[in-house]
């Protein structure tokens, strides 16, 4: 494709973003409970015993004996997942699309600090529920409702795992010198193991991620500026709105595709962990270093011209020089790929977990359990590398990045539940129970779901549907900005008409066994301790005695 081509076709956001799942590939071929005011626990040791055995927990709380780690490990995860090389190429179309460098830069800025802290608001779930991401949709549709997104999360997810596999198995058949589909089979591998071991030796990995990347980065902006005329690279600028919204659109975009999983990742921080420093933490690391892939994307396109859009990865790579570097270079591709799609097959094993467990009421699976949903998972990803061809692979990605416009008022919902209705204040064993307070299905919320998509399609831009908006603003999808704010605002005043289901403050499963207690009109009631009020869910609890099993590991899927 020349560089005319480029600068003709205007895609959506949306269909920007999958360059970091899949459109980039194709150019290179885990029981008792207590009701507490507030989880005031103890900090947990540093770090638990140093070993790589596999995860125990899935879905379920975490306890305080089991919490860990600081703040900083946020930001070191999501700084190494986004300092890679397909940011850079999403950065670039921003310039390769009609705007120009200065304004490129500021508009890339603005979207990644205003998606950056949807997805950040979403971590701070983690440590204050001690449960991923997608679990806490309980609250809000409803046991069975919150199977809705999750179905389609997995698919997404799935999806750019095996897009994933595509590019880092050339990566991997280009270093060992092998044919292409064992390094794609390598490489499914290597992410199913990471996956099933789980959670610390993925931050480890994003600690050894940041540290390669922005050694390597470091060099490649090095070399990039060292010979390019400052003045005139940022001498001349022009605004223009559709292209300031097509670069805000793009990097806003890129980092909510995040909030599916991103407290997946932040769960077992203390409970005591400072909102702020969670907060924090994840914002800077995903947006500083997003911003700065970003930002080489913008300057190397702007000074390569049709040399980089025609060969993105080839030019960087020579940026570095050849032989040994450009074989180093070659292996920090990989190695950034990875990152990723262990993220991607990790959050769609929990999320295939939730939509499991919400239906048998468990709220554990056994390892057997977790080695076969992870296997599951990646072995659909590499067949859909190893088989799909380019036409399959194209046709596929807009399915995925269609389906990308689904979460934006999803993510409005969970984070106006939390934050505004709620007030953080969850029952957190009835997320596992259908006839509890959350109930089977949430009208309220997927009424306002569905409100939210109607809303976004006057907006929305995609290779097979174009909104009537979409030419008045210049070909620019801004579908993501009217998907949080439509649903935000219905949900938050919809809502707080009905504050029945909202418990006065949060209850967590506790972390020791304790006898039945009455507390401020509460009472604990039925096999697992839970606390319900004295009009409580004798439903549950006559259920529960009568299967003292329910709480019992999944063994089979």
């Amino acid at each position: 494709m020349s560089s005319n081509d480029f600068r003709s076709f205007r895609p959506s956001s949306l269909d920007l973003i999958l360059l970091d799942r899949i459109l980039f590939d194709l150019i290179l071929t885990e029981n008792l409970v207590k009701i507490t005011p507030e989880p005031h626990q103890p900090h947990a040791p540093e770090s638990p015993t140093k070993t790589f055995n596999v995860e125990h927990r899935s879905i379920g709380f975490v306890p305080t004996n089991e919490r860990y780690g600081r703040p900083l490990n946020q930001f070191t995860l999501w700084f190494g997942s986004n300092l890679q090389i397909t940011a850079v190429v999403t950065g670039a179309l921003a310039v390769v699309l009609g705007g120009d460098v200065v304004w490129s830069i500021i508009g890339l800025l603005l979207g990644q600090v205003l998606g950056g802290a949807v997805m950040a608001l979403h971590s701070v779930q983690g440590p204050r529920l001690g449960l991923p991401q997608m679990i806490s949709s309980r609250a809000q549709f409803g046991v069975y409702g919150a199977m809705i997104p999750l179905v389609l999360v997995i698919v997404m997810y799935t999806g750019f795992a095996g897009g994933g596999a595509v590019l880092a198995g050339q990566a991997v058949a280009g270093i060992l010198h092998s044919a292409h589909w064992l390094g794609i089979a390598i490489f499914g591998a290597a992410t199913a193991v990471i996956a099933i071991i789980g959670y610390r030796l993925i931050h480890i990995m994003g600690r050894l991620s940041s540290i390669i990347g922005f050694l390597a980065f470091t060099y490649l902006t090095y070399r990039l500026l060292a010979s390019a005329d400052l003045g005139m690279l940022f001498g001349n600028s022009s605004f223009s709105l559709a292209s300031f919204l097509l670069a805000m659109s793009l990097s806003a975009s890129w980092q909510i595709a995040y909030g599916p999983y991103v407290a997946d990742y932040s769960r077992y921080l203390p409970a005591d962990t400072p909102a702020w420093k969670t907060f924090g933490a994840t914002l800077a690391g995903s947006v500083i270093a997003s911003q700065w892939s970003m930002t080489f994307g913008v300057l190397a396109a702007e000074l390569a011209g049709s040399a980089f859009v025609d060969n993105e990865v080839g030019y960087i790579v020579s940026l570095g020089g050849a032989g040994v570097i450009a074989t180093l270079l070659y292996c920090v591709i990989a190695l950034g790929k990875l990152t990723v799609n262990v993220l991607n097959a990790y959050g769609g094993f929990m999320s295939l977990v939730t939509t499991v467990t919400g239906f048998l009421g468990h709220r554990e699976i056994s390892q057997r359990a977790r080695v076969g949903c992870v296997t599951l998972i990646m072995l659909c990803a590499t067949v859909i590398a190893l088989l799909a061809s380019d036409n399959f692979l194209a046709s596929f990605s807009t399915f995925l990045l269609f389906l990308l416009a689904f979460f934006t008022p999803w993510s409005a919902i969970n984070l106006v539940d939390f934050y505004f209705v709620t007030k953080e204040h969850y029952d957190v064993p009835a997320l596992s129970d259908p006839d509890g307070r959350y109930g089977r299905w949430n009208t309220v919320a997927l009424t306002t779901y569905a409100i939210g998509l109607i809303a976004q399609l006057p907006f929305l831009y995609t290779a097979f549907y174009s909104g009537p908006m979409v030419a008045v603003l210049g070909h620019t999808d801004i579908s993501w900005i009217v998907g949080l704010i439509v649903p935000g605002t219905i949900y938050y005043v919809w809502a707080r008409r009905d504050r029945s289901m909202v418990p006065d403050r949060l209850i967590l499963p506790s972390d020791e066994p304790a006898p039945n207690v009455h507390h401020n009109g509460l009472k604990s009631t039925g096999t697992d301790g839970i606390l319900t009020s004295k009009a409580g869910y004798s439903q549950r609890d006559a259920r529960e005695e009568a299967n003292p099993a329910r709480n019992e590991q999944i063994d089979v899927l």
